[in-house]
């Protein structure tokens, strides 16, 4: 099996070379980042690694820019046809990489893909961002028309992440359900793609290398017309070797630089930094609902169900501390878990509760545990995280000064994804990246969902967001968004920390936008003659 995977890799990347013809090596891109791609097929991972290799290869109706304005992608135009209709109006004479053209039946496919259960049986990861869908149907080659189960303002953006792949060659290769890739399962689309990106891949290894060149026939060079003739991804797991690489010439782009090093980086002959606020905020999830913890020494109990010790926790972070000493200063310290820029997002509710060991300790007492109780936080390593065990490790220390034992646990992101959605985690780190402050809502906080691991629980809650989710009046929307805000912030469900801040490192001949989520969209770019310092 793996020589005939080698074989059609050798192939694809001699028909891409054939294609893009002797100019192809020109402009060369070398990037590396904190981890790979786990997976190339578009609904079977949602995480911002594999994000940042598929948006390269794969394209959905829509999506934003590096400034956060809705672009047309796939389809030129949408519109309500009714309150539960959604049209999406096509582009003409776009292809796949393998010369099919885009019909509506590949949108209608890859909708149906995203929706259904993985091949395993066990629910798609992309699946509860359009759990609204009712159908999607084809009116003719270029119309698509999806049906929402109830008015859904925000569905614009609940397929924007749902990238739309060939349903005749999906069917060729036995891939027409994605693999568990949390489980170690892949099929045909996990190592290959058909994308009608701006790049065809040639090369992937599951957070591993790969390689990508021009896509000649891309509908988009009018409004992108970059000049990359192939991106060369090289996974460089220790952050020094990363760093090292890029000083000597042998990268182009760095999008994880060690924050320690940047005045290094600055300096640099050749180098230059550039910067964005990031989508994405950082917390701590804790496991509300389980009667005993299983990382705890008290037996019988769970403390994180007492409002009390979960604010000690919250008080006794110094979030100032960790901004300053970890992140640089290139971080936002947060008090509600969507950052500037998202709909919902509110400055005077983004205020973090004051540190306070002392208060912390007052409260774990009055709670009943003045001498506190021990626990393991689970967090990753190497993920979109930036600085995610570091941050670990001074959270443990930091709550281990009020009397609450934490043993921090770092393990690789794919091993702590993997234990985190088993639900087998008593304290961790989570993230999201979101337009929307409802899609956390949906998955955060809302009684029964999937990825609610923290089991929180509130039918006020729940009726708002199963109204928010039908709102169609901008002003009354955006009222019960901010009466569940304060709602759940009050309950103090989740820990926040802080809003990510993207910092990248490149050549002083490349010109890319910093993507507010973190990773890189290389049809933006430019390289141009090397600059003579």
């Amino acid at each position: 099996m793996l020589g005939s995977r080698s074989l059609i890799a050798a192939l694809a990347i001699g028909i891409a070379l054939a294609v893009t013809g002797p100019a192809a090596a020109e402009n060369v891109l070398r990037w590396s980042s904190i981890g790979g791609g786990a997976t190339i097929d578009p609904h079977g991972l949602d995480e911002g690694p594999t994000f940042a290799q598929l948006s390269q290869v794969y394209e959905g109706l829509l999506g934003v820019d590096s400034n956060l304005e809705v672009v047309p992608r796939l389809a030129l135009a949408w519109r309500l046809v009714d309150p539960n209709t959604w049209e999406f109006e096509l582009r003409r004479n776009v292809r796949f990489h393998d010369g099919t053209p885009l019909t509506s039946a590949d949108v209608v496919f890859s909708i149906a893909r995203a929706m259904a259960d993985l091949a395993d049986g066990l629910p798609g990861p992309l699946a509860g961002r359009i759990e609204s869908i009712a159908e999607v149907r084809a009116v003719d080659e270029h119309t698509v028309h999806i049906v929402t189960k109830f008015p859904d303002p925000q569905l614009w953006d609940k397929v924007r992440p749902i990238y739309v792949m060939s349903e005749r060659w999906a069917e060729q290769h036995d891939a027409r359900l994605p693999a568990n890739v949390n489980a170690g399962q892949e099929n045909f689309a996990s190592r290959h793609a058909n994308g009608t990106g701006a790049f065809i891949l040639t090369q992937f290894e599951p957070n591993g290398p790969a390689v990508m060149v021009r896509n000649p026939d891309w509908w988009g060079f009018e409004r992108y017309p970059h000049n990359i003739d192939r991106i060369e991804y090289t996974p460089i797991a220790d952050r020094e070797a990363r760093l090292a690489a890029l000083l000597r010439g042998d990268l182009d782009l760095l999008t994880s630089p060690p924050f320690s090093t940047l005045d290094q980086i600055e300096s640099a002959p050749g180098i230059k930094l550039a910067q964005a606020p990031d989508l994405r905020t950082i917390w701590l999830g804790l496991d509300l609902s389980r009667a005993e913890l299983r990382s705890s020494n008290l037996k019988g109990r769970n403390p994180f169900k007492d409002k009390r010790v979960r604010q000690a926790i919250y008080q006794a972070i110094d979030i100032e501390a960790i901004r300053k000493d970890i992140m640089r200063g290139l971080a936002i310290p947060a008090g509600m878990l969507v950052s500037p820029g998202a709909i919902g997002y509110a400055p005077e509710l983004d205020e973090r509760l004051p540190y306070s060991p002392e208060a912390a300790k007052d409260l774990l007492h009055a709670a009943g545990y003045p001498d506190g109780f021990s626990i393991t936080l689970d967090c990753p390593t190497n993920s979109h995280m930036i600085n995610d065990e570091a941050i670990c490790r001074a959270i443990a220390a930091q709550l281990n000064k009020v009397g609450i034992d934490v043993t921090a646990n770092p393990q690789p992101k794919d091993v702590y994804w993997a234990k985190f959605d088993n639900r087998e985690s008593d304290f961790w780190f989570d993230t999201w990246f979101t337009l929307d402050s409802h899609l956390i809502f949906l998955h955060a906080y809302r009684t029964g969902d999937h990825e609610n691991h923290s089991g929180y629980s509130n039918p006020r809650v729940d009726d708002l967001i199963e109204k928010i989710d039908r709102e169609m009046v901008t002003y009354a929307r955006d009222a019960m968004i901010e009466e569940v805000w304060k709602t759940v912030l009050s309950d103090i469900v989740y820990i926040p920390l802080h809003h990510q801040m993207n910092v990248w490192a490149m050549r002083d001949n490349l010109e890319i936008p910093v993507f507010p989520v973190g990773f890189p969209l290389f049809r933006e770019a430019r390289l141009t003659a090397p600059k003579i310092n």
